[in-house]
């Protein structure tokens, strides 16, 4: 593992417990940054946190991202747990299942939004201000490569990510002169928990697009967001990097 100094640095990621936000969380914290997990799951955050840290490096909060008084409260918590805020990994995200645009129920298409768009929202709302006030930070957040390509049975899906990608593309431009860079990670597909939520046919669409004919490791997510996450990520902002496995096509 590459060395990344992120010594002094207090980091948030959303949907830490599980995943690639696991993943990121333990990279941070293998690069000296102190995390905050933020996870809707109170056992599971529970768990993550006995196995990865101790109380002075890793910080819990249980946070329903859909809700911005949520976001705020637990801003708040953690602010209050390390006294400053340094790095934000927007990372949590659902699929919503795979359907038809037309045959895709409206719940659904909200809930998605909800947590993919508007979690995102929220958490920079929130979270910015205090990057202001230090005059340093780094945001990272999650897109996909369907959020620029477009898969077909997750229009909601797909809608989500691109909004994730404009939103970092407006907010990085509208911080590029105070120290605070904002960039997307856009993935194929990471071999996570996630796929559950996917039909087979729709996970074997996704994995024949892939030239290196195989899914990304959470790992990897986690390599390529530590270095956007760190000082040496200094005139890199408003960008989306791919990690599709040659899949990207622009």
């Amino acid at each position: 593992m590459n060395q990344i100094d992120l010594n002094h640095r207090n980091a948030i990621v959303t949907g830490g417990a599980r995943g690639i936000g696991r993943a990121i969380a333990e990279r941070l914290l293998a690069s000296g940054a102190r995390v905050s997990l933020w996870d809707v799951d109170a056992a599971a955050l529970a768990q993550a946190s006995a196995e990865m840290g101790t109380p002075d490096t890793v910080h819990t909060a249980t946070v329903d991202l859909a809700n911005l008084v949520s976001v705020q409260a637990a801003t708040e918590a953690t602010v209050k747990a390390f006294g400053k805020l340094d790095i934000l990994v927007n990372n949590a995200g659902i699929t919503g299942g795979n359907a038809k645009t037309w045959e895709i129920d409206p719940a659904d298409w909200q809930r998605v939004m909800d947590i993919n768009l508007n979690g995102p929202f929220f958490c920079c709302r929130s979270v910015v201000p205090h990057l202001l006030k230090n005059g340093y930070g780094r945001i990272v957040s999650i897109a996909s490569i369907a959020g620029k390509e477009g898969n077909p049975n997750a229009a909601h899906y797909s809608a989500s990510k691109a909004g994730v990608i404009a939103l970092t593309k407006s907010l990085g431009k509208e911080l590029a002169t105070s120290n605070i860079t904002v960039n997307a990670v856009t993935p194929a597909v990471i071999a996570t928990d996630i796929l559950l939520q996917m039909q087979q046919s729709h996970i074997d669409y996704m994995l024949s697009k892939i030239p290196m004919g195989r899914f990304g490791k959470k790992e990897e997510a986690a390599a390529l967001v530590a270095w956007l996450c760190s000082e040496d990520c200094s005139f890199t902002t408003a960008a989306v990097f791919d990690l599709s496995g040659g899949r990207a096509t622009y």
